[in-house]
């Protein structure tokens, strides 16, 4: 309610959406190393010394300095981070024309990855029985609301507004990430010259926001983002395998059919496919 009523959109915004365990913390990642290059050298480049999650900010979750003062003390453009379904977005930003990023990805590995992320966050609780929470996944029990018409409803958007929505799967991104760094680049306004092409620039950003890179640094491995009552948030739970297709290590056969059944029924004559 607070951002509903105060929160104020700008036309120039560039706003990173997903799912919870979709990829947020490499969106952020790739977003902030494309729209910054051309002030940080790859050396001594800020994600070498700052959490991906905490170098672009959530505009609904408030904590420590993230609050709406700060928000809009931002320099535009402003790039901002949110897991809300487009429904819910602020009227000045949901009409603004504000550029957004909407990442997907298969959901049988999202909930595997949300139930494992769940699992180390919860402090003096059992662990949460993965069929148990199979099963609320497939019920639509999330605080965002149903994986699918999250989903479905950025999706809308992209086709009505493709030139406003950038809409991507993870998948994809993974089997090429450069071609779609390049994307993002364009999309934001931000093109790679010919120079920076013949130099690699675009090759150095997928290297340094690489899982394998990131997930290695000190300072992404040890220690706390932040503590609540029975949740602590260690700067490594962001960072888990990033595989794709690792569903099939922790789920049965019978309950990947399931999965993709809803999806298929969920996602039906929509044109979308996951």
């Amino acid at each position: 309610m607070r951002l509903q009523n105060s929160f104020k959109g700008r036309p120039d915004d560039i706003i990173l959406v997903s799912n919870p365990k979709c990829g947020t913390t490499w969106l952020k990642a790739l977003a902030f190393t494309i729209i910054n290059r051309s002030r940080f050298d790859f050396d001594h480049h800020p994600l070498l010394t700052h959490h991906p999650q905490l170098v672009i900010p959530f505009m609904e979750i408030f904590n420590g300095n993230n609050d709406l003062n700060n928000l809009e003390k931002l320099p535009s453009p402003r790039i901002l981070a949110t897991h809300m379904p487009f429904s819910l977005w602020p009227e000045s930003l949901a009409r603004s024309s504000c550029r957004i990023v909407y990442l997907c990805r298969e959901p049988k590995d999202v909930f595997v990855s949300r139930w494992h992320f769940e699992n180390k966050i919860l402090v003096g609780h059992h662990k949460i029985d993965l069929e148990v929470a199979f099963n609320m996944f497939c019920e639509g029990f999330s605080p965002y609301g149903p994986f699918w018409d999250h989903t479905l409803e950025y999706w809308k958007e992209h086709n009505t507004t493709a030139d406003r929505v950038l809409f991507l799967k993870y998948e994809d991104m993974m089997s090429e990430p450069t071609k779609y760094v390049v994307s993002l680049a364009k999309f934001f306004g931000v093109p790679f010259s010919e120079k920076e092409h013949e130099d690699g620039v675009h090759e150095e950003v997928v290297r340094l926001c690489s899982f394998e890179n990131l997930s290695n640094l000190q300072i992404n491995q040890i220690g706390e983002m932040s503590r609540m009552k029975n949740l602590v948030l260690e700067r490594s739970t962001f960072f888990r395998k990033g595989k794709v297709g690792d569903w099939v290590n922790h789920m049965s056969h019978e309950m990947g059919k399931k999965l993709d059944k809803i999806t298929e029924e969920k996602l039906k004559g929509s044109g979308l496919v996951l």
